[in-house]
């Protein structure tokens, strides 16, 4: 079988690509290099680089079969907004990258892709697929399916003890971060549930299987 060239974006501690399995070449693309020493931990069969995803799309995207990318997700959530309107943080422009990646991706790339992002507080300005908290953009159909509720803030929130929440998140996600990662809530919050990430992944694998 020919080899599945995969490009995974602002990969992250690598939450959506845990549970992939079969013939594939994963490169994933991590701008923080202490995350991405934590990926490449995780995953050493995969080529980890360190840069800018935004720009690597741009220059790259033709050499890959599945593009994954899950662009920052800060000022397009409801949470940051919140903060905004009710607890004096400054209003922040929504970041449009997003939608550059979406539109390139539909415009020229051959392959079959995905971007993933938080529900956003405003009406999305291209369609998405909804499935669990994620909004989906793609060129593959993704059917609804029904996924535990994904309990990132945790029963009493603020109020427990981080300790408490990252060993939640922890146990919720079945990833273990190493002892002295920094910010081990916020990694783990960021995190795609990898239950999902294979959801979405299979679509399109099986898909592509069925090409060859």
């Amino acid at each position: 079988m020919e080899e599945f060239k995969i490009l995974n974006l602002y990969a992250g501690i690598g939450g959506n690509r845990k549970l992939w399995t079969g013939d594939i070449k994963v490169t994933a693309i991590e701008n923080n290099p202490k995350i991405a020493k934590i990926y490449k931990d995780f995953f050493p069969q995969d080529e980890v680089i360190i840069t800018d995803a935004h720009q690597f799309l741009l220059e790259h995207y033709k050499e890959y079969n599945f593009i994954w990318s899950s662009p920052p997700c800060p000022t397009h959530s409801k949470l940051r907004k919140g903060l905004s309107m009710n607890a004096g943080a400054k209003a922040v422009y929504p970041d449009m990258k997003l939608y550059e990646e979406i539109l390139l991706l539909q415009g020229y790339f051959k392959g079959k892709w995905v971007v993933e992002n938080v529900i956003s507080w405003y009406k999305p300005l291209i369609i998405p697929q909804i499935i669990q908290r994620h909004f989906f953009w793609s060129n593959f159909k993704i059917p609804i399916k029904e996924f535990p509720k994904d309990s990132i803030r945790v029963t009493g929130g603020k109020h427990l003890p981080e300790w408490t929440q990252i060993k939640h998140l922890q146990q919720h996600h079945k990833i273990i971060l190493p002892e002295n990662a920094q910010n081990k809530r916020l990694l783990l919050r960021n995190c795609v549930n990898p239950e999902v990430g294979l959801y979405v992944f299979n679509c399109i694998f099986k898909q592509y299987q069925k090409t060859l």
